[in-house]
């Protein structure tokens, strides 16, 4: 790329991006496959399969439902996939497990003294993924960062869905930044693609989630091992 812009606020995805995705959301999407099923432990396997996950070895494919998905698409999914659910039973159930699954998730780093040090950059910071919004409150208060984040968008939030632009205008509306001021970090291609759709500044892959160097690197303009190398990119 010619020169890189000036950074002035990031938006940052949660899973996969501040949250290490496989120690944090392995038992999950266990938990969710098996109540889907209702029970049942061999249709569980197929639906977490048809969602993306190998219930042997609990490796998540890159961009799948469970990797890349809101509430609502994976509930369809594992409907489609044989869950007796009605959908919209489904995503509710889905959204409350979520939510209580913020007390057991794993940060990729002290979340609270990065986002600090960032604000002391003069940064504006911001938080949108696909999960719901209750889910994302409930981790910037566990981690600490309630007085560091300036925007925070679920898929149920009203700005749409990645890898639709919404979130990031959101982002820009609430902190008045233009887009080409903003880097979107996060670890699969639907946060990338969002943050070309809204001509963000930079788009920034991480590998601490389910996409791969090999599967990122193409629709990235940086691809880091995790977040704390954020440094080594922005001006």
């Amino acid at each position: 790329m010619q020169g890189k812009p000036e950074i002035l606020g990031i938006l940052f995805d949660k899973d996969g991006t501040l949250l290490d995705y496989d120690a944090s959301w392995e038992p999950v999407n266990r938990q969710l496959a098996l109540l889907a099923a209702k029970g049942d432990a061999e249709l569980a396997d197929k639906l977490l399969l048809a969602c993306g996950m190998d219930p042997d070895t609990g490796v998540v494919m890159a961009d799948s439902l469970l990797a890349a998905g809101n509430s609502r698409q994976i509930a369809q999914g594992l409907v489609d996939a044989g869950s007796a659910f009605d959908v919209h039973d489904l995503t509710v159930e889905l959204d409350r497990i979520f939510a209580a699954a913020a007390d057991f998730s794993v940060p990729v780093t002290d979340l609270a003294h990065l986002f600090s040090t960032l604000k002391q950059k003069g940064l504006k910071l911001g938080i949108a993924s696909s999960d719901n919004e209750r889910s994302i409150r409930a981790i910037v208060q566990r981690f600490g960062l309630t007085d560091h984040v300036d925007f925070i968008a679920g898929y149920d939030s009203g700005h749409g869905c990645k890898p639709e632009p919404g979130m990031v205008h959101g982002f820009c509306a609430a902190t008045g930044l233009s887009a080409a001021q903003v880097a979107v970090v996060g670890d699969n291609n639907h946060d990338l693609h969002m943050g070309r759709n809204a001509g963000a500044g930079l788009a920034i892959a991480v590998l601490t989630g389910t996409g791969s160097r090999e599967t990122l690197t193409v629709n990235s303009d940086f691809c880091l091992n995790n977040i704390t190398e954020l440094h080594t990119v922005l001006n």
